[in-house]
């Protein structure tokens, strides 16, 4: 459930992404970088694995999936480069919380940036999630981010979220633009008050 800002559940159906040490590069190609905004970025998304050698699209989990909302991936998923575009990405294609085994820092930093709640959990109960998604793909899973617990069928997983991350979903202080936005009096207060910043004047 999200209250403006405040992120405490998401839910949907889930999406099976397998295999250890998925880099940013598989999730988002480098040559879509080139791109000014992040408008076109859920076309990409895992751009090269999910089609053929003629274009057509293979049966990579995102397209049989098509619509889930929680990414299910293994060990060290988002390593390689920093590049924001692959959770950017993953957010425009409709995920909306990734559960793995773990996650690359600066991937999962990203994640929180964008409001999207990473969560980890043991081998195995990834692995029994990721097959009960492909049995069940229109069962709903739930990310609790308070209670750090994911939940689907009859199972609840204890899991464990990065603390700054848990913080800034649940406070709402996760999207640091709109932050500052909501608080623009103060930031134009303590500008002015700064011996480097120009007024333009």
């Amino acid at each position: 459930m999200a209250d403006d800002q405040h992120i405490t559940e998401v839910g949907g159906t889930g999406v099976p992404i397998p295999g250890d040490d998925i880099d940013t590069d598989q999730i988002l190609p480098a040559r879509f970088l080139k791109e000014v905004t992040f408008d076109n970025m859920a076309d990409y998304l895992f751009y090269d694995v999910r089609r053929n050698d003629d274009g057509s699209f293979n049966d990579h989990p995102l397209n049989r999936f098509e619509g889930a909302s929680i990414a299910v991936v293994n060990s060290n998923f988002g390593c390689g480069s920093s590049r924001e575009h692959a959770p950017q990405a993953m957010m425009r294609w409709g995920i909306d919380g990734v559960v793995g085994e773990s996650f690359a820092e600066i991937f999962r930093d990203n994640c929180k940036s964008l409001g999207i709640p990473a969560i980890t959990a043991d081998h195995e109960a990834v692995t029994d999630l990721q097959e009960w998604i492909e049995d069940n793909p229109d069962g709903e899973i739930e990310i609790d981010v308070e209670a750090e617990q994911v939940r689907y069928d009859d199972t609840v997983i204890e899991g464990e979220i990065d603390h700054a991350m848990k913080e800034a979903l649940v406070d709402g202080i996760w999207d640091t633009t709109a932050l500052m936005y909501s608080n623009l009096a103060k930031v134009e207060r303590t500008a002015a008050e700064l011996p480097y910043v120009s007024s333009g004047d």
